[in-house]
């Protein structure tokens, strides 16, 4: 796949997806959300990738909106923003709901729009001199598109405090509200991020695919409608062919067939 802005590799199962405008930071512009969006929903139906890993190149993650972007934005009319903002918010959908982990390789600062990007993987992992802000109030406007994506991974406190006063914070701090999930040396990045790709490549691929399904619906259901789709949901798995490989294979202690 050849993109303009990003720069994709795959070796063996696994797709590693490099967000590519160091000059500017990785900043998002149109392109880079239309490339993203169609990369991920290519790799949603891939069945020869067990796992993606997101990062970016140079020493940035993502520093959020582009500021030639910003500067088209002044002049459009509301409806124009309504149809910018859906392009956004498609991007994120996309990757959030992608059958396939993602492991959010957080190599560098990110900011407003890139802690998006990060939300959005399923396991993030980072080093410690990294800087995440909410910066969006210091231009008089809210994380609102990301806030959908950042909040199942923070309390409504410590998003009300991060949100109002667009206060940098490091990663102990992102990992104690939940945006990181690990933190490794810089000389280790690598290592943890391919411990989690290990990890999830010796988990059954519907396994993981129904796993984030069930965890959307929690998020999206009322509690009642939720513990009858679980019902239904295991039921419907135990007797699936992952399913019965699985519980097989444990039973008759070997390996499942899926394992790499």
């Amino acid at each position: 796949m050849n993109y303009e802005t990003l720069v994709y590799t795959k070796k063996d199962d696994v797709v590693t997806v490099t967000l590519n405008r160091p000059d500017v930071h990785n900043a998002m512009n149109d392109v880079l959300m239309n490339e993203l969006t169609s990369c991920f929903k290519q790799l949603t139906t891939d069945d020869s990738v067990a796992a993606i890993i997101l990062t970016g190149s140079g020493k940035s993650f993502c520093a959020g909106a582009d500021l030639s972007w910003m500067k088209r934005m002044v002049n459009y009319s509301k409806e124009e923003n309504k149809k910018d903002s859906h392009l956004l918010l498609d991007m994120y959908e996309t990757i959030y709901s992608c059958p396939k982990p993602v492991i959010g390789r957080i190599n560098g600062h990110a900011f407003g729009g890139g802690i998006g990007l990060l939300a959005v993987c399923d396991i993030t992992v980072t080093v410690p001199e990294v800087q995440f802000a909410f910066s969006e109030v210091k231009l008089g406007i809210i994380p609102a598109v990301i806030s959908t994506f950042v909040a199942p991974r923070m309390t409504p406190a410590d998003m009300r405090r991060l949100f109002i006063t667009g206060e940098r914070f490091d990663s102990v701090m992102a990992n104690k509200i939940g945006l990181i999930d690990l933190i490794a040396p810089s000389e280790k990045l690598d290592d943890i991020v391919n411990s989690c790709v290990e990890q999830v490549r010796s988990s059954g691929p519907y396994a993981i695919k129904e796993v984030k399904h069930l965890i959307n619906n929690f998020i999206e259901m009322d509690i009642k409608k939720f513990k009858e789709f679980t019902v239904e949901k295991i039921s419907e798995l135990r007797v699936s062919k992952e399913g019965q490989e699985g519980i097989n294979a444990f039973l008759e202690k070997r390996k499942p067939n899926w394992t790499r």
